[in-house]
């Protein structure tokens, strides 16, 4: 297989207006006279560096919370938009008490209905370190909220390690591993519950798929989805892609990776505690409509009946798939894996019965790396914030005696405005799919640059119908792509 040649890396500041609008809180746009950053001073240690400080003031935020909200009053931290699963967990999971995830039963004055912990393997394992990590009996803090200051200290970490994953994943374009950074929905929303850990172990198996390590990649997409469900979604995309390219034997190397790795880590739970491993499985099919979801948008404004909502939303996955594979089959080109991959999982949290908060962190590096285009993901971010927001205050509207907060018409709104945020960056990197001249990645003449083996490959399998290619220069190297426009072009095709 013959890949693209090595290109200069892309700066943001010459080919985004959005970001050389930015770029001028610093000194403006890079000149002629700039160089790349050499020495200790990579992209890599700066974009580390950035969202450790966007981490640590979405810590601050949570202050309010820190000193009283979380266990004093039942609407404060929801007013002051700082609530967190984390130290409400550490009581009521058992971690407190010194019980065994999985294995020992909650007590049910503590569980809220729960009989065991309803988290998966690889989180609860997370959960149950941050707790041996955290000393027990009465201090002020209390245990409480040093289990929350231990679980933000080992997320900070999940946080660093997607933001250079993205940085390093399409090597060409180093400093989009910014946008990650100073994301706020992630810095907002990062210490509510666990979903960095399932964040970070895809993104490092994005990056080993990008350096053609398939089996490497399937061990940590399994691990990935040890820790939260949604990443062995990604499976569909390869498939699609290594069956248009006929690279079946990469793709069985990461689907048995995958496989192999979830179930060393499930297997042993299961066979030991295998009520408490299925609790996971059972409380999310048998979890009702909940926040955040167009399905509790249409049970509050009419009368449908919802009671088969989980065969409603399988049919409409499934679809959504058949959809997203025949358009990998059809394009023009054969899709990024970073573009399939962020369908995949914005149609799963679109037709989703619950839609918490930090679940924008499934998305957060898929959408830069699908889309890093700093306009449309700034739109899509201010969405995201606008909902955080309001889900608190509606949530401080049913716990208030006054209902001081969102009413239920202005949380509807809320919902309405993230599902259309999310689907907008859909619509764009489906129309970047069709016309690839848009894809901002492809515009330097590169294929894709994070799919590995698939970067540079031949089609094999298309339902698109093949035209005769225009003969080419002996010189010239088709890579499946226009001709490279410059460098400093910053704007995208009229549309």
């Amino acid at each position: 297989m013959v890949h693209p040649p090595p290109r200069a890396a892309a700066r943001p500041t010459l080919q985004d207006d959005t970001a050389a609008a930015g770029s001028e809180l610093i000194g403006g746009p890079a000149g002629r006279r700039a160089v790349s950053v050499g020495g200790w001073w990579s992209p890599a240690r700066v974009v580390a560096l950035v969202i450790i400080g966007m981490f640590a003031l979405g810590m601050a935020q949570k202050a309010p919370c820190y000193d009283s909200g979380w266990f004093h009053g039942p609407a404060d931290q929801y007013t002051h938009a700082c609530y967190s699963d984390i130290p409400h967990l550490y009581q009521g999971r058992g971690f407190a008490d010194g019980l065994v995830p999985y294995v020992d039963h909650i007590p049910a004055e503590l569980s809220g209905g729960m009989e065991y912990l309803e988290y998966p393997v690889l989180t609860g394992l997370f959960m149950e370190v941050a707790a041996w990590l955290t000393p027990g009996g009465s201090t002020d803090p209390s245990p409480g909220q040093i289990y929350w200051l231990v679980n933000s200290g080992l997320l900070m970490i999940c946080a660093v390690v997607i933001a250079v994953c993205v940085t390093r994943i399409h090597r060409g374009r180093p400093w989009d591993g910014l946008l990650v950074a100073l994301a706020p929905a992630l810095a907002l929303t990062a210490t509510i519950n666990w979903d960095l850990l399932a964040g970070a172990l895809t993104c490092c198996a994005l990056l080993m798929w990008s350096r053609s390590r398939p089996f490497a990649a399937g061990v940590l997409l399994g691990l990935a989805t040890a820790a939260k469900l949604y990443p062995m979604l990604l499976l569909g995309p390869l498939l699609v892609l290594c069956w248009r390219a006929g690279r079946w034997r990469e793709f069985r190397a990461t689907a048995g990776g995958a496989v192999g790795a979830w179930l060393a880590v499930n297997l042993p739970v299961l066979i030991a505690a295998r009520e408490g491993w299925a609790e996971f499985y059972t409380f999310s099919e048998e979890r009702p409509v909940d926040f955040g979801s167009v399905w509790l948008v249409i049970s509050q404004r009419t009368d449908a009946d919802l009671s088969a909502v989980n065969t409603y939303a399988a049919v409409l996955v499934l679809l959504g798939c058949a959809a997203i594979a025949l358009l990998a089959l059809t394009a023009p080109r054969r899709p990024r894996v970073a573009q399939l991959a962020f369908l995949v999982v914005a149609l799963f949290i679109l037709t989703n019965k619950v839609y918490s908060p930090q679940y924008v962190l499934w998305l957060v590096p898929l959408a830069v790396l699908a889309r890093p285009r700093w306009r449309d993901f700034l739109v899509w971010q201010s969405c995201e914030v606008l909902y955080f927001l309001g889900i608190w205050m509606y949530l401080a509207f049913l716990n208030t005696d006054d209902q001081h907060g969102l009413s239920t018409g202005g949380y509807q709104l809320a919902i309405a405005v993230h599902l259309l945020g999310t689907a907008y960056l859909c619509v764009l990197v489906v129309r970047d799919v069709l016309r690839p001249e848009y894809d901002i990645v492809r515009r330097d003449g590169s294929d894709d640059p994070g799919g590995g083996v698939l970067d540079g490959a031949a089609d094999v399998v298309t339902l698109r119908r093949r035209r005769p290619a225009p003969a080419a220069p002996a010189a010239f190297v088709d890579w499946g792509t226009a001709p490279r426009l410059p460098a400093d072009a910053r704007t995208e095709p009229d549309a």
